[in-house]
């Protein structure tokens, strides 16, 4: 199953190369929300694994991103003793579009990122 959690990018950790063959990488996004007139700052910690710890690179601390997400949770046993936890492993990071005012000084949203096509063909042969 697949979240999303948009917030401010807080933090990033560098590249941690575990084994010979895993590498790990964290970062923090600052999420703050008005709950009943008081506003609540949280700091979440993702994870990135393997070939997606890149994904943070294209973006700053500061900026507003919307971070998608799996959880995952492990059990642990050591000694009789069990334990358990859990994972927000990002797998995709989007740069939120940021309002910026036009000639007549009105808000407008611009991107960011601007993803272009390399043709101007439409393909028709989409299943849906």
């Amino acid at each position: 199953m697949s979240y999303e959690l948009t917030g401010k990018l807080f933090l990033k950790f560098d590249t941690v190369q575990k084994t010979e063959t895993f590498k790990t990488r964290e970062f923090v996004v600052e999420k703050s929300e008005d709950i009943n007139g008081k506003l609540i700052t949280s700091y979440i910690k993702f994870q990135c694994l393997q070939d997606r710890t890149g994904i943070v690179d294209r973006v700053n601390v500061g900026d507003e991103i919307k971070v998608h997400f799996n959880i995952k949770g492990s059990k642990w046993e050591k000694n009789g003793t069990v334990s358990y936890f859990n994972n927000l492993d990002a797998w995709r990071i989007e740069q939120i579009l940021q309002p910026s005012k036009n000639e007549t000084g009105n808000e407008q949203l611009e991107p960011l990122d601007t993803f272009t096509s390399s043709s101007d063909e439409v393909n028709d042969d989409l299943p849906f």
